[in-house]
């Protein structure tokens, strides 16, 4: 047998060729890791990670979980390839899974298209969306993210993202998310009337507004993009009435209404889609990441008869060659019978709020942590100055770095915290653990946390 390479000369090989565009080197000395297994990551040393972000909420059921990879040996078998030009089991089953799920639920029958992952998918819906509507522009949230190919980086706020790629003729119309914490109508928190919603409504007033000529009701934008709980964005959760509220104006102007479910989709927040929390229907649903797991790359969106049938959107309008291919088909077969036979709607509340009490425990004891907030296992912890408002990114990546120093001593042994930071000023940890966490792992990670923070306050 060869003999294992060691990290410093797999680093050496890396720095010499590996593109350095992607997020790895967003840490000084990324993170070499060896093995994965339910919620645990392990390096050469094999140290323990508890995962706190699993791979970004794609690996919703666990790392190495056996009936998922059972599933996909066994397809591998079986039929491990075929063009999209044809058809196959896996995919049918998957597709009229997904559809007749949405139909029970939201009352509304609709299709699925497959795509291999998350911004891809909102392309198509994209697609889907200007060829009903013949409409370029769209409106989306600050704060939000659907992906970084440039269809996707149109719709996402951030403008770095889109800085060193020229201009960005079809660049969204960005509204204001209501973000609780950091109230953009300048309220305070505990006051959440959803006032940062009234100058988007009042856009529709007047045609001089710029997005409506009122003579005819005929909107300039084809469809809000958004996500219902935002991920990237720091987990962050909108009143129960929001968008029931935003549906309502969307609908009277003929706006389409697109949820994007790649991050919070399949359980992450208690349900199968994040938007069931805030009844609505979406005319177009998009999601990817835990479909399959992270198994495989497959992604997808739904959306309703009308605006995807054959006859309106026939063959060839969207299409890449791993599209619906048979190992991301098996695997998201495999995940939605999983599903099917679980409670994940009564046990991720459950679970949820624990954790969430045991931060708001945490919170109480440092004002450095300014906000927590969940829904399901979809959580928050928003890092501040001692003042508990002004945002602190340094003290949040001193506390990420110290989670992955694998140093951690907090129930008896060395172990590490992997946490994933994002949020308006990167100061928040988007808490995304397995859906099979326990209380007990929990309570490993909130003393592990802990511990960091400790030894973080003491550096700074």
């Amino acid at each position: 047998m060869a003999e294992r390479t060691t990290d410093e000369e797999l680093r050496a090989l890396e720095s010499k060729y590996c593109s350095w565009g992607d997020t790895v080197h967003r840490a000084k000395t990324p993170k070499i890791f060896r093995d994965a297994k339910g919620m645990s990551l392990y390096d050469t040393k094999g140290t323990e990670y508890l995962d706190l972000q699993m791979w970004y909420s794609t690996a919703n059921f666990g790392y190495k979980n056996k009936r998922l990879n059972d599933a996909l040996k066994k397809q591998i078998d079986d039929l491990p390839q075929l063009a999209c030009l044809y058809l196959h089991e896996e995919k049918i089953k998957l597709a009229a899974k997904i559809s007749q799920d949405i139909e029970k639920k939201f009352g509304v029958k609709g299709r699925v298209h497959f795509n291999v992952g998350g911004a891809q998918a909102v392309e198509d819906a994209i697609k889907v969306v200007r060829n009903h509507t013949g409409k370029i522009p769209m409106f989306a949230f600050m704060g939000g993210y659907h992906g970084r190919t440039l269809a996707a980086t149109a719709i996402t706020s951030s403008y770095r993202y889109r800085e060193r790629y020229g201009h960005f003729s079809d660049r969204a119309h960005f509204v204001p998310y209501p973000y609780r914490f950091r109230c953009p109508a300048g309220k305070k928190e505990s006051c959440c009337d959803s006032s940062c919603l009234e100058p988007f409504e009042r856009l529709f007033d007047c045609e001089y507004y710029s997005v409506l000529n009122t003579k005819n009701n005929n909107c300039e934008y084809g469809a809000f993009f958004a996500e219902p709980v935002q991920g990237t964005g720091g987990c962050i959760i909108p009143p129960r009435d929001y968008f029931k509220r935003l549906k309502k104006t969307l609908d009277k102007h003929n706006v389409l209404f697109v949820a994007d479910e790649v991050k919070m989709g399949f359980y992450r927040t208690g349900k199968l889609w994040s938007i069931e929390h805030f009844e609505v229907v979406p005319d177009i649903i998009i999601f990817g990441k835990s479909l399959t797991n992270g198994l495989n790359p497959l992604s997808g969106i739904w959306a309703k008869e009308e605006l995807i049938s054959p006859d309106v959107f026939p063959p060839g309008m969207a299409h890449s060659t791993f599209s619906s291919n048979p190992l991301g088909t098996a695997a998201g077969l495999a995940v939605m019978e999983l599903i099917e036979e679980s409670d994940f709607e009564t046990s991720v509340p459950q679970k949820g709020a624990y954790f969430l009490k045991k931060l708001q425990a945490l919170q109480k004891k440092y004002p450095y942590i300014g906000d927590v907030d969940g829904l399901g296992l979809a959580l928050r912890i928003e890092m501040c100055q001692k003042d508990g408002i002004t945002p602190n990114s340094a003290l949040t990546d001193l506390i990420a770095d110290i989670g992955l120093s694998g140093e951690l001593e907090s129930g008896g042994q060395k172990r590490g915290l992997v946490m994933d930071v994002g949020g308006y000023y990167k100061n928040v940890f988007t808490v995304a653990p397995s859906l099979y966490i326990t209380e007990q792992e929990i309570d490993l990670c909130i003393m592990l946390f802990e511990e960091a923070l400790q030894k973080a306050l003491k550096k700074t």
